[in-house]
């Protein structure tokens, strides 16, 4: 049997003194203290004693149970800033809190957290609802694309789920319209194209269930696992099924570097970024 791993040993969350500060310290420590992992609290800007102040109070509020957070101060250029210390701090995962709904101009400029999310080195984790008392996450929905990252993100999510203690797990396996090969114009060729759609469908469930048997058995315990497919547009549909379930937390492949033209055009994560459902976990492969 495979050994379990430990995915996020070293965690930063980029802070800036906005209302939200204490309520997102809180939600940041209770992740990190769940995940066994060292913090990194990052400000980008000048130590003052004002700033020094505030963050030492709401850090001695919080009940952390040993857990080792550092505190860094470092003026520049925000993405700049956080991009070059998740490469030198060797960041496993990236906390940032995101909006859940962004306006036509965020969308096509591009807010602080999608520009991170695209460029960073690792795993990114998006908070649109952090809270004082704990939430228990009990329903994580996961990509289960068929592309090369995804078992990886489907055996981390496992392990968040054991970490957060989560009761259910849905991998949602969205399929191309266009992968069906069938026109539909009368009875018989329904006929053909609902059996298109059996066959898909038992090909991707064959492959999900693969993966979970080789890479995420030790983490199965305790967990129901459903697989669910989809037929419709890769990411808006994934987004949809996560908002309509109420999932807790959806769970996401990293985006590949994207163009301008890209982004004028929406597709795959750039639907989720754009109007989160619910709080997002992207996936990314270690360099």
């Amino acid at each position: 049997m495979k050994e379990k791993i430990h995915p996020f040993k070293t965690i930063l969350f980029g802070f800036a003194f906005s209302p939200k500060l204490r309520i997102n310290i809180i939600e940041t420590t209770r992740i990190a203290t769940f995940f066994k992992s060292k913090l990194i609290l990052l400000h980008v800007g000048e130590k003052t004693e004002e700033k020094l102040a505030t963050i030492t109070a709401i850090l001695e509020e919080v009940n952390f149970n040993q857990l080792a957070i550092e505190v860094q101060w470092i003026p520049g250029d925000p993405i700049k800033v956080i991009l070059d210390s998740c490469k030198t701090s060797k960041i496993d995962l990236l906390i940032l809190g995101a909006l859940q709904h962004e306006n036509a101009y965020q969308f096509y400029v591009g807010s602080i957290a999608r520009k991170l999310t695209r460029k960073v080195c690792c795993s990114v984790l998006l908070l649109i609802k952090p809270s004082e008392e704990r939430v228990s996450c009990k329903n994580i929905v996961v990509n289960g694309l068929d592309a090369p990252d995804t078992p990886l993100a489907i055996e981390d999510s496992f392990y968040v789920a054991n970490a957060l203690g989560a009761q259910q797990i849905t991998i949602v396996e969205e399929i191309l319209q266009r992968e069906i090969h069938v026109k539909v114009e009368d009875d018989k060729s329904l006929k053909k194209a609902n059996i298109m759609k059996e066959r898909l469908k038992h090909r991707e469930d064959s492959r999900v269930r693969k993966i979970i048997s080789e890479q995420c058995a030790i983490y199965t315990k305790n967990i129901k696992i459903k697989t669910q497919d989809i037929f419709g547009e890769r990411g808006y549909s994934i987004g949809h099924y996560a908002e309509v379930v109420r999932a807790d937390l959806l769970v996401m492949n990293a985006p590949k570097k994207t163009r301008f033209i890209d982004r004028l055009f929406t597709h795959d994560i750039e639907y989720i970024l754009s109007d989160l459902p619910t709080d997002l976990l992207i996936i990314r492969r270690p360099n």
